[in-house]
């Protein structure tokens, strides 16, 4: 009997371990980014999710950029990463009509190097940049697929270029898998079931999927069924964006 007692609970333990490596979150730097953005107050000053600043007397543009704007204020990723570790770019910093300037302003941006890890300031470096569009795809059918997740509606739940992870209570992992992490590749194995997805709303092979199925009806969000909504070589376009925003 004890025998048997053993056998039943190392297998359940073997069980609650594979579910626990089935529902365990694999966030993407990006989303890192996007949750360290919101817990230390940057949204506060740029706006949900660095879209849209808010009033800043006192500097000339009167209001704090959004990060669609980043590329004004920074060249490339390091110049990124000095706003945010710094305040300041190395260059900004060696001229003084800009720090006249900046001293006109209400606000001024903070320097994260002290309060955050080397890890989570490029995090958030990765956060800014993905909602700036950077890098973008030199393929133009690629190129054509981000615009048209933003004109069919697709980032309004995976975000900016279909990289965040917002909630979505009662699936499976609690959060919208975004199109570059290691979640989107146990959903879609191939272009085909890509498509099954974009048309239908759901691939055939989790239709087939009771514990799959589950979890799909249990979440607040659904997939919708574009299928009457698609131009001629949507997909393809869409999927052109999906491989390059993986090969990133």
């Amino acid at each position: 009997m004890r025998k048997l007692l053993f056998i039943f609970f190392l297998a359940a333990l073997a069980a609650y371990g594979a579910w626990v490596a089935v529902a365990k979150p694999n966030l993407t730097p990006v989303e890192r980014g996007r949750r360290l953005a919101e817990a230390n107050g940057c949204f506060s000053c740029h706006g949900p999710e660095g879209t849209r600043g808010v009033a800043n007397p006192g500097r000339p543009a009167r209001t704090v950029p959004s990060y669609r704007s980043l590329m004004m204020y920074a060249d490339d990723r390091e110049q990124t990463l000095e706003w945010i570790r710094d305040g300041v770019t190395s260059a900004r910093a060696k001229s003084q009509s800009w720090r006249a300037e900046r001293d006109l302003g209400a606000l001024r941006m903070p320097a994260y190097g002290k309060k955050l890890s080397a890890r989570q300031i490029d995090d958030l470096v990765s956060f800014a940049m993905a909602v700036a569009a950077e890098p973008a795809p030199g393929d133009s059918l690629a190129l054509r697929g981000r615009d048209r997740a933003a004109e069919l509606g697709c980032v309004g739940c995976h975000g900016e270029g279909g990289r965040f992870a917002r909630p979505n209570p009662g699936s499976l992992k609690g959060y919208v898998p975004p199109w570059d992490g290691p979640d989107f590749a146990e959903l879609v194995q191939n272009r085909g079931e890509f498509g099954e997805w974009i048309e239908r709303g759901v691939s055939r092979r989790f239709l087939a999927n009771p514990v799959a199925q589950f979890f799909l009806d249990r979440g607040t969000l659904r997939m919708p069924a574009y299928e009457k909504h698609l131009d001629a070589g949507d997909v393809d376009a869409l999927w052109a964006y999906v491989r390059w925003l993986r090969a990133q």
